[in-house]
């Protein structure tokens, strides 16, 4: 599985190397042309593969077969078309048991993140595992959208790609990840960094309890991450009161 995905990943390093004009829009709102570009080539492999597909870009393909793989070719696209090299492919597949195999790359720089499940996780080849830290007020926390009052972390970042903030998690860059807008975020966003977290022992949860493995391009959802269950349950709670509680 990992090959299959492996391979999906290059065919997108691939298609965004040969774009010349990065800042073009695509044909929605908050979409970038380069997301259709890698788009149709990575849908097109792993259909070709004989797997589903959940794309942000293109919906649902061949939902009836037993692996549906979740992908956002180009996570962090508004940071691919400024080229800030903090972007990202992101693939999970997904069978009756929830995440089975995951695969986020960061595009700009080559780095590879994965994780089987039962099979622990991995940084380009070598096992990761979180940072340990319980305590917010030691914690460096990355967040999706900002908060607007301190909440006591040590320190923030707000890097703008959630597969790669989640895999941040996993290793031990960051201490916890936050998302601070309300249901911002697809499965393709977070799918791939759940796996690859869970399987490094990091905790991972929806802000307000929903499940997080759903394959519906509708769906939304608010995840929550953190290096210890202590961590995770402080940013849960103080998340769970609303990020613009004084």
């Amino acid at each position: 599985m990992l090959e299959v995905l492996t391979a999906a990943a290059d065919v997108v390093t691939t298609a965004l190397a040969g774009i010349v004009e990065w800042h073009p829009a695509g044909e929605r709102l908050g979409q970038y042309a380069l997301d259709l570009v890698a788009d149709g080539p990575v849908c097109e492999l792993l259909v070709a593969a004989g797997f589903g597909v959940l794309s942000e870009e293109s919906g649902l393909h061949h939902p009836e077969r037993a692996i549906v793989v979740v992908v956002d070719p180009v996570d962090g696209s508004t940071n691919a078309s400024r080229r800030i090299p903090h972007y990202n492919t992101s693939l999970c597949a997904v069978d009756a048991d929830g995440p089975l195999a995951a695969l986020v790359v960061n595009q700009a720089t080559g780095e590879r993140f994965d994780a089987v499940r039962g099979a622990g996780a991995r940084c380009d080849g070598e096992p990761i595992r979180p940072s340990g830290v319980t305590a917010l007020e030691d914690a460096l926390v990355a967040f999706n959208g900002l908060p607007d009052h301190h909440w006591g972390w040590s320190q923030y970042r707000a890097f703008g790609a959630a597969a790669l903030d989640l895999c941040a998690v996993a290793c031990g860059r960051v201490d916890g990840y936050v998302d601070a807008t309300p249901s911002a975020h697809g499965p393709w966003d977070y799918l791939g960094g759940l796996l690859i977290c869970a399987e490094a022992g990091a905790v991972v949860a929806d802000a307000e309890g929903r499940d997080l493995v759903v394959l519906d391009h509708g769906a939304r959802r608010t995840p929550v991450a953190a290096a210890t269950p202590e961590l995770h349950a402080t940013l849960l709670t103080i998340r769970g009161r609303g990020a613009a509680e004084p």
